[in-house]
Parts: structure tokens; sequence; C-alpha cells
């Protein structure tokens, strides 16, 4: 035989012997036997028909309406606050004195609705007696009135009826208001720890309440982050590795409740965010949209996080990038879409603001654009070192600050170096895709003297960069000849012009000998004697460009 029904049999004996024995210290009228065995659940309580239908007339019904001439059971499994506040409820009956208390006194009014046990049906009925202590003392405090409201949790949607609910959310708002603005224990946050006990359904009431009431927006905000922070613990406070390090669809049942309790309850509360996105620390809403992408939550309250990132992202710190783009092992990458919508949602911002002064967008480079080109070049040093970041990603996250914001290119060539070295199979063209969203001419001299003897570079980026020094030199050269800062500047522009207008007739000259390299080529191929006519008439007509080409070219 197996031994698990075994087991239950006698848990459930267990239960049901403990249930009567306590029945019997408290019933008064031993002397009468019972005549009812009331069962709610495991539970059997062994009563008196007449001491129950005196203050409850859901009982009084059932007997009356019985189909049996003399019931001896009746099932109440459905009481709210099953055996516990029924045995309450019984000795309530049976005049038997017991505490309520702030734990207690929801269940036990819902206990009072469910058995009719009311003032209409007999005078200081227990439903009468549980609103005198609502309204006397549970609902006169705020850590009271938490306490009830967190009880209604397994109510619903009786205490909602009962407007226990309504009650609670009333007194909690309004205390929470007065303890903002006057703060009456140390510390002074300590409601919202103490809210943060509660399920997300009734704070999804109370923030609104108290918004309404004129709580400002910085409470709010402190309120969510204090919630947030105890009930997501290991998703938003947890950043060590020790976490949760993937979501796996075959992780166990258990585990994959979790996580849509969690999606579930990260939804709600992005949602009750305030409007005002400075109330929020940067790295809090970091940690919430890693959150989201790790819970698969929906794309509304992803799309939701990243606008609020987005639209302060110049207080972004790298770490809180890094934040976004890593899952919690810190060994893979999220993938970076997300990071590329805040950029890019930023960057929109930005140009819209600037048309909107008045001005273009490329003279009108705020601060806060310079300031996220120097955060975005850094992070792309960062994640750089990692295999699985291909070059369009790398260079997808590059473009989306424009070139003219970065006013020297110092930050992101040391991000291309370093991907140049953690990738070091890519050949010559793929180098040069890499080095192309850096403009070589805005190095500063040290990174230019660096990238002149960097053997990763492609080599049309070491010759820019050589060739920027020599103009550079030329320039110093014919300056320092000059003796007056206006003929030094004079001397500089002139030698720019001079060494601008070489560079165009050389590349012109080249042009001109790539052609007659294809002239003469074409002419061997067709040989006889159209070809020596051909090639007559062909150093005729360049007779005195060919040398002159040459010799500037060899100068």
């Amino acid at each position: 035989m197996d031994p698990q029904p075994q087991l239950r049999s006698s848990n459930n004996t267990t239960r049901t012997s403990l249930a009567m024995e306590r029945t019997g210290q408290w019933i008064f009228s031993q002397d009468i036997p019972t005549d009812v065995l009331v069962e709610v659940g495991e539970a059997n309580f062994s009563l008196h028909k007449f001491m129950l239908v005196a203050k409850s007339n859901y009982i009084r019904k059932l007997i009356i309406d019985s189909k049996e001439t003399d019931l001896t059971r009746i099932d109440l499994s459905d009481i709210p606050g099953g055996p516990e506040i029924f045995e309450k409820a019984a000795k309530f009956c049976y005049g038997v004195n017991f505490e309520i208390t702030v734990h207690n006194v929801a269940a036990l009014r819902c206990a009072a609705e469910f058995l009719e046990m009311t003032d209409a049906y007999c005078d200081a009925n227990l439903a009468g007696r549980t609103e005198d202590f609502l309204a006397q003392v549970a609902l006169t405090t705020l850590s009271a009135a938490v306490v009830v409201l967190k009880s209604c949790e397994d109510l619903l949607p009786l205490a909602q009826d009962l407007q226990i609910v309504s009650r609670c959310v009333e007194v909690i708002s309004l205390r929470a208001c007065n303890e903002a603005n006057f703060p009456s224990r140390s510390p002074p946050n300590w409601w919202m720890e103490e809210l943060s006990i509660l399920d997300i359904e009734f704070v999804s009431q109370i923030i609104p309440a108290m918004k309404k009431r004129g709580a400002k927006p910085m409470v709010l905000a402190s309120a969510l982050v204090t919630y947030t922070e105890r009930n997501l613990r290991d998703l938003v406070r947890d950043h060590s590795g020790s976490g949760s390090k993937s979501f796996d669809p075959d992780f166990p049942d258990h585990e994959l409740e979790l996580r849509a309790h969690q999606r579930e309850l990260l939804q709600s509360i992005v949602s009750l965010l305030p409007a005002e996105n400075a109330a929020f620390p940067v790295h809090f809403l970091c940690c919430l949209l890693r959150s989201a992408i790790f819970l698969k939550t929906s794309i509304a309250c992803k799309n939701e996080l990243e606008k609020r990132i987005s639209a302060i992202l110049e207080h972004v710190m790298v770490d809180d990038l890094l934040v976004l783009s890593f899952t919690y092992d810190g060994e893979r990458l999220f993938d970076l879409e997300s990071v590329r919508r805040i950029i890019s949602g930023f960057v929109d911002k930005e140009k819209n603001m600037g048309v909107f002064n008045g001005g273009n967008f490329r003279e009108s480079y705020s601060t806060a654009t310079q300031k996220v080109a120097k955060t975005v070049d850094a992070y792309l040093g960062e994640i750089a070192t990692h295999a699985e970041l291909t070059i369009s990603k790398f260079n997808g996250i590059a473009v989306l600050v424009p070139k003219t914001a970065r006013k020297v290119d110092d930050d992101l060539y040391r991000a291309i170096d370093i991907y140049l070295k953690a990738h070091p199979n890519l050949d010559e063209i793929e180098r040069e895709k890499v080095c192309s969203v850096m403009d070589p001419l805005k190095l500063s001299y040290e990174a230019r003297l660096h990238a002149s003897q960097n053997k990763r570079l492609p080599v049309q980026i070491v010759l820019h960069a050589l060739y920027y020094d020599q103009l550079q030199l030329r320039s110093g050269t014919a300056t320092e000849n000059c003796t007056t800062p206006m003929a030094a500047a004079a001397a500089t522009k002139s030698q720019l012009q001079t060494d601008v207008s070489l560079v165009r007739e050389n590349e012109a000259l080249r042009a001109e000998l790539m052609k007659m390299k294809l002239y003469i080529t074409d002419i061997k191929k067709t040989g006889g004697s159209q070809g020596s006519s051909g090639k007559a008439g062909g150093s005729g007509k360049r007779g005195h460009s060919s040398p002159r080409c040459l010799k500037l070219w060899e100068s």
C-alpha cells in the first residue's frame, strides 16, 4: 500500500482532532450534546445549531432550506479566512472572548458578511464589532492600515466590495503625503519601506491617490524605487553576477511562474512611473530596462523605458550603458538594439531642439551632445573586446553620433584600436570598414603619433595621419619665419592654401598618368600600323604634358 495516502489521512485526522480539541476547550455547553459538524477545509468543528443560528442568518437559512430532516453536517469551506477565522466567528456566537487585531480584522469582517452576522440580524453582531475596530483602531495610523490592506490580498473581491480596500487606500495615501511633507519618524522614508510589503494591485491605487493629494513627483518616484528594489531585488540590486544567469524556457515550472510574476510586476511598476524623468536615478532606469529585456516584457514597456533614458542620456555614465548591454553573468552581450534606439532618440531630440531654436544642428551642438559623444566612444571601447560584437554593430553605434559632434576622435580611435586588437583575424578591407567611422585628421598629435606606428591599422589610415603631420610641419616651419602674429596667421593660411592646391594638382596628375597607362596598354593590344598611327597621335597629343606631369609627381 502506498504510504503517501496514509500520511495524508493521518495529517487530516490530526488537524481535525486538534480543531475539535480546541473547540471543546471553549464550548461551555458541554452538558448539551453537539448536534452539527461544521467542515471548514480539513478542519471539523462539533458545535450546537442553536448557538450558531442565534448570530448567523446564513447558517439559519441553510438549516431551514435543507432537504434533510435533521441537518447534522455543514460545509463552510468557502468562508473567508479559513478554519482560523471561522473558529473566532464561532467563539463570537458562543460569547467567548477573542482578540481582534489589525491582522485579522479584515478577514473577520468578510467572514461576518459571508455568515450574515450583521447588526440587521442581531444587535451588536460580529460585523458591527469589526467595523468599530476598523474605524477606531485599524484605520487611524498608516502602519495599521498597511497591515489591514496586506491581509486583504486573500480576501478579494469581498474586501473590495465591503470598501475595506478603498478605505485603507484613502488612509494610507493621506498619511503618506503628510509624512512626506512633515516627517514624524526617522528615517523620513520609513513609510516607503512599509508600502513595499503590499501587492502591486494596491500600490497601483495608492500612488494615483497620493498624486491627487498633491504628492511631488520626487516623492512618488522614491516610493516606487524602494518598492522595486524590495520586490525585484535579484534583478535591480544584485549586480555581482550571482543573480539569474539566463532565461531558459526549460526552467522548472516554479521558476517560469516566478519569471511570469516578475514580468507582470515590472510592467505594472513602469506604468506607474511619474512623467518627470528627472525624478528617477538614471542607473535605476537602466536596471529596469535590463530587467525588462531579461524578462521579455511587452514592447510598450521597453519602449517607455528607452524613451525615458534617451531623454536624459547626457546624465548616463558608461557603467549605465554597460548594465543595458550584458546579461546577468556579465559574459554575453544582449541585443544592442535598445542602446541604439536610446542614442538615436537622443540625437533626434537634439536635432529638433536645434531647429526649434532657430539654428541648424551642426551649429548648435550642445554640451549635452558632446558629453554623449564621449560617453558613446568610451562605451564602444568597453564592449569592443567581445568576440560576438560584429563590425556592423560596432559601426552602427559609432555613427549614431554625428561626426561633427566630436571635437577630437581620440576616444573613438581608442575604441577602434581595442576592437582591432580583440579581432586579429580581420582582413585589410574589414579593418578599413572598422576605421571608416573615424576621421584621422581629427586625432590629436599624440594619437596620430600612435596611429603612425600602429601595425593593426590599415595602411590608408596611417598614410592619412602621416600626411596630416607633414602638412602641420610645413605650416609650422613657415610660421616660425614670421615676426608678427598677423604675419604668422597669413603665412599659415597661405601655406595651407598652397598645400591644398598641391594636393589637388597631384590628384589630377595621378588621374592623367592612369589614363596614359590605359592608353598605352590599349595600343599594345591593337598592334600593327593602326597601333603605330595611334601611338604617334597619342605622343603628339600629350607630348608636352607628360614630362610636366612626371616632373611634378617626382617633386
